[in-house]
């Protein structure tokens, strides 16, 4: 039977420090959209997990308006949602995506997940998160359904059902290998996600004024290198800790 490799993307309107950032709109899109558009160039299946909560609906609405799968579950045990939207696309190997990143690269998502089928192992954990050579805004996490479930049945922290990999990507289990995704210079200081009205800004004029939304991440490179203006926008804004 064939290994079956998904992205899993978690969304919800009830953002603390910018509500309704996921559906704010730049030429009339839904950030959510282009996001949802850009992981779709790995080729790999993507399904939305929200919350039950009302909030919510719009991003449910818009999923079913796509046609893309989606999945309802509890604000707070968000490692349950994943969990559930696994099982319920039997999804094998599972890429976590969050949805404040309207810029990812879905090129670079197929790349690491090829990289982690080579390694022929359940228990890997490979990212761009923990050893961060990309910008904020290009992050990726895989890992397989089997440590998935392990972590659904016996993470018992808050923050480790609220992160969903933190009992994974921090070894709990003992038995798990993590693999650095790295590129080849560091652009960690660069912010491409949204979490607060500067970081629209940024990504509104990227979008706007450059197109964006329709170029790689090696493009991407090339803009902000030949216009570092824009880093500016939103150079000034403190990445939330877990």
């Amino acid at each position: 039977m064939a290994v079956k490799a998904g992205i899993i993307t978690q969304a919800r309107m009830t953002s603390t420090r910018l509500p309704g950032k996921v559906l704010k709109e730049v030429r009339g899109v839904p950030l959510l959209k282009y996001h949802i558009d850009r992981l779709s160039w790995s080729q790999l299946p993507v399904v939305v997990a929200t919350t039950i909560n009302r909030e919510d609906d719009p991003i449910v609405q818009m999923c079913q308006h796509l046609k893309v799968p989606y999945f309802r579950g509890s604000e707070q045990d968000v490692l349950g949602r994943f969990y559930g939207a696994a099982e319920q696309e039997k999804l094998d190997i599972i890429v976590r995506v969050t949805s404040d990143c309207p810029l990812i690269d879905g090129h670079l998502i197929s790349k690491a997940v090829q990289d982690f089928k080579s390694k022929n192992s359940e228990n890997i954990y490979l990212s761009n998160c923990l050893k961060r050579s990309f910008p904020r805004g290009m992050d990726f996490e895989v890992f397989s359904f089997a440590d998935l479930k392990t972590a659904f049945h016996e993470a018992d922290k808050a923050f480790q059902r609220e992160h969903v990999t933190p009992f994974i990507n921090q070894n709990v289990t003992g038995m798990i290998k993590q693999v650095d995704f790295t590129s080849d210079d560091d652009y960690s200081s660069w912010r491409l996600t949204v979490d607060e009205e500067s970081d629209f800004a940024l990504i509104k004029k990227m979008i706007e004024d450059f197109r964006c939304d329709e170029m790689t991440f090696d493009q991407l490179k090339v803009v902000l290198k030949t216009h570092p203006e824009l880093k500016l926008i939103n150079a000034h804004i403190e990445q939330k800790k877990l």
